[in-house]
């Protein structure tokens, strides 16, 4: 029998990065291929992804969303038409230009986002106001060419969801653009236990092509932030350039009003960084694809595996559970492989168990061993995975509020940062040249202006002249 453990992985605290590699290799989420920035989703990374789709899902659609697909292609002149859009991501797209083996009359970019193709479509489908709102979204891939990748944070393909509305007034549209960052929040507070910063992103910060920008971030382990989602009000940037006109009710010709909104495969790394220790993955138990293993002890003794059979089928109608009986493998290697995968429940039954009609269960979250009557597991069970759920929020709530400073000053800025890197609060008078002098001397970039203001002073920690905002700042993945 294989007595080995579970190959060790990388500390946590002497290197994040290669912490971080690790977990995702060894607990079987994703895989390099030959392409540089480009990974393999394994199948229990994609179950994961899977969860979270399956919950933003449903969320959308009682807003009344529906999804569609389109083309992965778009032609280089629509690209062109919104002149912002296309400047701020030249740098990352990727050209075909040959088809078939003939080169191609016009250049055919491979989607980096869906805006002007949407666009492109709503201006032929649209009539009336009657025919408003147009409430779509999309699940699908799409492709940057980002120069630095790393897994699921920033790989060059990743999966995505991208939601595109148009609308009849300005007031519906800029309604809608915040129900969908409210959708964004509650999901990443819910399903995948990390607590979310809402806020507005300044000009500087956001996306190109948009009216105002709102983001759902998020803080790592490190103390670095993750943007987690952004939702975006387009006014009649692209309905304008893209003619996307209906008759409004007084009979008149009148521009759409437009938003557009999405998440990614990176929330996945952020469950890593969020939540992850230096024995691998952990999982928040309504995300996780397994949540409760059975691991049989001394499987080769008379009744044990039939027990465990026995118990997997009792559980497996209101859980995703798992029966792990490979032979092969000790009970001690067994522990340390599920702990990897960051199964939130592991459930340990041995002959003596049996005899005395108890199981152990034990926590992934805190490693706490509890001894449980099978009579009384189901309710149990019930009772852990949610404390194990609102646990691993509140210890990423904690860290938040550990991490997160003040700062009145540059010199208290850059100490704050150096000595406990997260969020830093601090008055911004709103000039680019302030947000870039920042970003420079420190490396850290405005996460959002919160919709939460305070008034930590009345000067700009930068250059000391009034400043109204409260912007919340830190170094990004």
């Amino acid at each position: 029998m294989n007595k080995d453990f579970v190959k060790e992985i990388t500390n946590i605290e002497e290197d994040f990065a290669q912490w971080y590699t690790d977990i995702v290799l060894k607990a079987e989420l994703a895989d390099y291929t030959s392409v540089k920035g480009f990974i393999a989703i394994r199948p229990y990374g994609y179950a994961i992804w899977e969860n979270i789709q399956k919950y933003m899902d449903s969320k959308f659609k009682k807003h009344g969303v529906k999804n569609l697909s389109m083309p992965v292609l778009i032609p280089e002149s629509l690209l062109q038409k919104e002149k912002d859009h296309v400047e701020g991501f030249a740098p990352e797209v990727a050209w075909v230009t040959v088809g078939g083996g003939e080169k191609l009359e016009e250049r055919l970019c491979v989607r980096p986002t869906s805006e002007t193709i949407f666009s492109t479509m709503y201006s032929k489908w649209l009539s009336s106001w009657r025919d408003l709102p147009y409430l779509y979204n999309q699940w699908c891939n799409v492709l940057r060419w980002e120069k630095e990748t790393r897994p699921f944070l920033r790989s060059r393909e990743f999966l995505w969801q991208e939601g595109h509305t148009i609308h009849e007034t300005e007031e519906e549209a800029k309604r809608f653009t915040l129900e969908m960052l409210d959708v964004y929040a509650e999901t990443i507070e819910n399903l995948l236990a990390m607590p979310v910063l809402k806020g507005q992103k300044t000009k500087t910060e956001q996306f190109a092509g948009a009216e105002a920008t709102y983001t759902v971030e998020t803080l790592m382990h490190d103390g670095r932030a993750l943007q987690a989602g952004t939702s975006h009000y387009f006014g009649q940037n692209f309905s304008k350039p893209f003619d996307i006109k209906f008759q409004n009710r007084q009979g008149e010709e009148e521009y759409a009003y437009q938003t557009s909104w999405g998440t990614s495969t990176r929330l996945i790394g952020g469950v890593i960084m969020a939540h992850g220790d230096n024995r691998g993955l952990k999982l928040p138990p309504k995300v996780a694809p397994i949540q409760i293993v059975i691991v049989p002890i001394a499987m080769h003794k008379e009744g044990v595996k039939e027990a465990a059979q026995e118990l997997y089928k009792k559980l497996e109608k209101n859980y995703r559970v798992e029966l792990d009986i490979r032979e092969q493998y000790s009970p001690g290697y067994k522990f340390n492989d599920w702990e990897m995968k960051g199964v939130p429940v592991r459930i340990e039954i041995g002959p003596r168990d049996i005899e005395a009609n108890k199981c152990i269960i034990v926590r992934r979250d805190n490693l706490e061993k509890i001894e449980v009557e099978l009579s009384n597991l189901n309710e149990k069970l019930e009772e852990v995975l949610e404390l194990i759920q609102k646990n691993m929020y509140d210890e990423c709530k904690k860290r938040v509020i550990e991490k997160t400073t003040i700062a009145k000053n540059m010199d208290e800025f850059s100490n704050n940062l150096q000595q406990n890197q997260g969020y830093i609060k601090a008055m911004w008078c709103g000039d680019a040249e302030c947000e870039e002098k920042i970003h420079e001397i420190t490396g850290a970039k405005s996460r959002c202006i919160p919709f939460e203001q305070e008034q930590i002073s009345d000067k700009c920690v930068c250059c000391g002249k009034p400043a109204k905002k409260m912007v919340v700042w830190g170094r990004q993945y």
